[in-house]
């Protein structure tokens, strides 16, 4: 047998578009890179759900337990991811059962909505019954002292799991008279209905009065809100209550930029607003130094819906951050070509990024060639990395490769500092970090 052979260029890590990917990638920058852009089960474009999955899955068992509790509580208490994190969970509550505490308290920690307890006992479950693990029960049922009756209530939704059949499983002890019997009534299925808009038109309320008392009142969630705009617009509510509920941006800290995107498409007459809005989050973030260039990634592959049931794109969650960077910019889109885009602010910002040309390949490395040669103090890249050209070093001693995608591999480590996900909280991150090096 011969072994004296050059090695195929087969062997080289590649992008999904063919040109060589960084490696070699550790399995902790692989597993963060899988998880947090990862909307779960969700095919991406070159990747299906179950795929990305079944990587998170291997990643987090052979990983370090507490480098896999860090991470679920960043995806989602940084990232406000809420599907993703429980699948981590799940790899934990095996592999971190000989650690003390980890697991219960990363469940108690990591959960953050009522829900998502019945939910991370479905995931648990997802390849069949089985008892869960003393860790998990513990976390389970600490994670039930976050909730009020009216929250327990409100997502005590039917399923597989329901929110009372996980209370029996960890048999959770009540601190006071009062818990005790909201935890009654649970199990008894007795809980007052919630003041909810789901409540009141499957009870055969109007929708316009349903809307505008809630409106009103101050009880409607901010993302209910921007998911219910086109009904509101339908049944003719008073624009006045809408306008004033979006500018008021009561709970909108957990919503990420893009829902704005999907907000103004289904309803332009509150556009104004929405823009305001959202323009609101680029005051909320630190103001960066000198001159940033912005390279966003319009390639076919970031058209690729994030779910199923979403209009919504990568490109549209790209083009949102780069959106709402906050100081001295110059934004160019790229896929076949470069080209530069007004750097605009919010709504209209996203706007000329999504329409600056028609998607291609993902010609990163001769976008980053482009910006290379312009004066700059700060590189930024918004892209799933997939390059389809050798992608050269930057030029800028700040330089910035944000990966909106769960793909395997990627181009943006080396001299690149490598972020995950579409959360604003990407961007706040790159502030805190060019402050601590002053």
């Amino acid at each position: 047998m011969r072994i004296n052979r050059q090695k195929s260029k087969q062997n080289v890590d590649r992008t999904h578009e063919g040109a060589p990917a960084f490696a070699p990638l550790s399995d902790e920058q692989r597993l963060r890179r899988s998880i947090l852009s990862c909307l779960l089960w969700e095919d991406e474009f070159y990747e299906d759900g179950e795929t990305i999955s079944a990587r998170i899955t291997a990643l987090a068992s052979s990983l370090d337990p507490e480098f896999v509790a860090a991470l679920a509580v960043e995806a989602r208490s940084k990232m406000n991811l809420r599907h993703a994190p429980l699948l981590l969970l799940t790899v934990l509550a095996k592999t971190g059962a000989k650690r003390e505490k980890l697991v219960a308290n990363t469940v108690a920690g990591a959960i953050q909505r009522a829900d998502e307890i019945s939910e991370l006992v479905a995931v648990y479950w997802r390849n069949g019954r089985r008892p869960l693990s003393a860790q998990l029960k513990k976390g389970l049922a600490r994670a039930f002292d976050k909730f009020d009756a009216y929250e327990l209530a409100k997502y005590d939704r039917p399923g597989p799991v329901r929110l009372r059949d996980v209370l029996f499983l960890v048999h959770a002890k009540p601190k006071a008279a009062e818990q005790a019997e909201t935890w009654r009534k649970l199990a008894e299925k007795e809980l007052d209905a919630p003041d909810t808009w789901e409540v009141a038109l499957s009870g055969g309320a109007e929708k316009r009065d349903t809307f505008e008392r809630l409106l009103s009142e101050g009880k409607l969630g901010y993302l209910a809100l921007l998911r219910n705009l086109r009904n509101m617009v339908q049944a003719g509510v008073s624009e006045g209550l809408v306008r004033k509920a979006i500018l008021d941006r009561k709970g909108a800290r957990r919503v990420l930029p893009f829902r704005f995107v999907a907000a103004a498409r289904a309803a332009p007459v509150f556009d104004r607003e929405l823009d305001k809005a959202l323009q609101a989050a680029i005051v909320d973030q630190p103001k960066l130094s000198g001159r940033t260039i912005v390279l966003v990634d319009v390639s076919g592959s970031m058209g690729a819906r994030l779910s199923q049931r979403s209009d919504l794109t990568r490109m549209d969650a790209a083009a949102a951050l780069g959106s709402v960077i906050h100081g001295d910019v110059r934004v160019f889109s790229f896929s076949d070509d470069v080209k530069e885009v007004p750097a605009r602010k919010g709504l209209a910002g996203i706007d000329a990024i999504v329409r600056s040309q028609p998607p291609g390949g993902t010609w990163l490395g001769k976008a980053v060639e482009h910006a290379n040669g312009l004066k700059h103090d700060r590189l930024v890249v918004i892209t799933d990395e997939q390059s389809h050209d050798r992608v050269p070093d930057p030029v800028a001693r700040r330089a910035y490769m944000i990966n909106v995608a769960s793909n395997r591999n990627g181009v943006g480590y080396g001299r690149w500092l490598h972020l995950d996900g579409f959360s604003e909280q990407v961007l706040r991150y790159i502030g805190e970090y060019e402050r601590s090096l002053e």
